[in-house]
């Protein structure tokens, strides 16, 4: 069976699929057996065919190198750039969590290491239409460590502190935290890590700057974030 991890992030457009990719590419100059997954993808384009093409999936391809075809890494894709719950009540097809379930296994029977990524924030609904599917039940029923993708600047103390806040009164076990559009010597920035880690406890494990394309990652620390996490009686330990 797989390792596994989940990406997620203060909000949306803070960088989560860039962070991924970098792992994901991380994982594949080390030679793994590597893939990625989200259970819902909106605000995709369209082919010449009329067919939508999971914008993320093709990105994470693209930068990481994966051989992973397209078609595995998303069961979920829509053209609305809303959250998947609106986008799916606009165009049908709503998430099934028994599908979720069944195409992420599917995924973590082929390779040795699966990359989840989130829709937006922990927050984020995949489905609210007198059926409820949060991202977080997807996380829980598959006992996933998670990773949190913030952005460096103004305002990141609040929402990072707020959200491991959440995840922790949840039980969604957090193995840190990876500032995005990082400046070295920006003060701001400098103090935003400080805070951070005060306030959560949780470590910045790296920081990404604009235009990177490498990840300060060794395959040693990408190991434990990918570790098992350990659930008894609805509590869940790293």
């Amino acid at each position: 069976m797989s390792k596994n991890l989940f990406i997620t992030g203060t909000g949306t457009d803070i960088g989560k699929t860039y962070v991924t990719g970098l792992i994901l590419k991380k994982l594949q100059e080390y030679g793994k057996n590597a893939a990625y997954y989200k259970a819902a993808m909106s605000g995709n384009e369209r082919r010449a065919d009329g067919s939508l093409i999971p914008g993320d999936a093709l990105h994470i391809k693209t930068v990481s190198g994966i051989r992973q075809p397209l078609e595995e890494m998303c069961p979920y894709v829509y053209e609305a750039a809303f959250s998947p719950h609106l986008a799916a009540r606009m165009e049908g097809t709503p998430p099934e969590m028994d599908t979720v379930l069944r195409t992420f296994d599917a995924v973590c029977s082929k390779y040795d290491y699966v990359t989840a990524e989130g829709s937006g924030g922990i927050l984020c609904p995949l489905r609210f239409d007198g059926q409820r599917l949060l991202l977080e039940d997807f996380v829980k029923a598959r006992s996933l460590n998670s990773l949190l993708v913030a952005d460096a600047g103004l305002g990141t103390i609040n929402s990072v502190v707020l959200t491991v806040d959440y995840m922790n009164a949840r039980c969604l076990p957090l193995k840190g935290i990876i500032f995005n559009r990082f400046e070295p010597g920006n003060i701001l920035h400098e103090d935003n890590l400080i805070m951070c880690e005060a306030l959560t406890g949780l470590k910045v494990l790296a920081c990404v700057k604009a235009g990177d394309t490498d990840l300060e990652l060794s395959m040693e620390q990408l190991e434990a974030l990918y570790e098992a996490a350990e659930v008894k009686d609805d509590l869940v330990s790293i």
